[in-house]
C-alpha cells in the first residue's frame, strides 16, 4: 500500500505539467547545493540517484505506451542504482565502466522523458520553458560525467588545480567546469588537455550555443500552430 502510494505521487509529478518545475527544483537543490557541498560523501551520491531512479521508473511507465516496454526500458534505472552501490565497495575497471555507462543511459532516457513533455500537443506555457531548463541542466550533469570517466581514464587529459576545501570532490569540479563550459563562459581553472577531451568540450560548447536557439525557435513555432483538435470540433 505504501509503495503504491509513493507511485501514484510520483506518477502525478509527470502527469501534470507542474511536475516539472518540481524537477528544476530538485535540480537546483543537488546541482548547487548537495553535489557541492556534501559531494564527497558516497552514500549520500548514492541516495539521490536512488530518489531520481524512482522519479525516472514513475516517468517511464506514466509515458510509455505499453506496460511490456515500460518494464523493457526501466531495467536500465535498475542496473543504474544496483551498479551504483556495488562501485562503493567494489572500484574494478569493469564497475566502473558499466557505472559510467549506465549513469549516462540513465540520464539521456530522464532527458528523452522530459523532451516528450516539453513538446506534447498543447499550448506553449511556462511549464514548458521549465522543462527545456530541465533538459539543459540534465545536459550539463550529463557531460559532467564524461569529463570525469576521461580525466580517471585518460592521464593528464585534464589540467585541474583542486581547490583547498575538505568538501571538495571531483564530481563538483567537473559539475562547475560543465557548466562554464555549457554557458561559453570559461574561466579556465580547468583546462583540457587530451585531443578526446577537447572534442567534448567542443561539442558541449556547440550543444549550449545552438540548444537555446532551437528550441525557442520551436516553441515559438509551436505557438503559432493552430491545435487541430479545436479544428475539427
Amino acid at each position: 500500500m505504501v509503495e503504491a502510494k509513493k507511485y501514484r505521487l510520483f506518477n502525478g509529478l509527470w502527469d501534470k505539467e507542474d511536475g516539472l518545475l518540481s524537477m528544476l527544483v530538485l535540480l537546483f537543490i543537488m546541482h548547487f547545493l548537495f553535489i557541492p557541498l556534501f559531494g564527497s560523501y558516497s552514500f549520500l551520491k548514492l541516495a539521490m540517484q536512488i530518489f531520481w531512479v524512482l522519479f525516472l521508473l514513475a516517468g517511464i511507465f506514466a509515458l510509455e505506451t505499453t506496460k511490456k516496454q515500460a518494464r523493457l526500458i526501466s531495467i536500465i534505472p535498475v542496473l543504474f542504482v544496483l551498479v551504483g552501490w556495488i562501485s562503493l565497495f567494489n572500484t574494478s575497471n569493469f564497475i566502473v565502466v558499466a557505472d559510467f555507462i549506465l549513469s549516462i543511459a540513465a540520464l539521456l532516457l530522464l532527458i528523452t522523458l522530459v523532451l516528450i513533455k516539453v513538446f506534447e500537443p498543447g499550448p506553449v506555457t511556462i511549464f514548458r520553458v521549465v522543462g527545456s531548463v530541465v533538459v539543459y541542466m540534465l545536459m550539463a550533469n550529463l557531460w559532467s560525467i564524461i569529463y570525469l570517466y576521461i580525466f580517471q581514464d585518460i592521464e593528464g587529459a585534464f589540467q585541474i588545480t583542486l581547490p583547498p576545501f575538505e568538501r571538495n570532490s571531483l564530481e563538483a569540479n567537473f559539475l562547475y567546469f560543465s557548466y562554464i563550459t555549457i554557458t561559453t563562459t570559461g574561466y579556465g581553472e580547468i583546462l583540457p588537455l587530451h585531443p578526446f577531451a577537447r572534442s567534448m568540450v567542443q561539442m558541449e560548447a556547440i550543444f549550449g550555443v545552438l540548444y537555446p536557439v532551437i528550441l525557442i525557435g520551436r516553441l515559438v513555432s509551436d505557438s503559432n500552430t493552430p491545435d487541430i483538435r479545436k479544428n475539427k470540433t
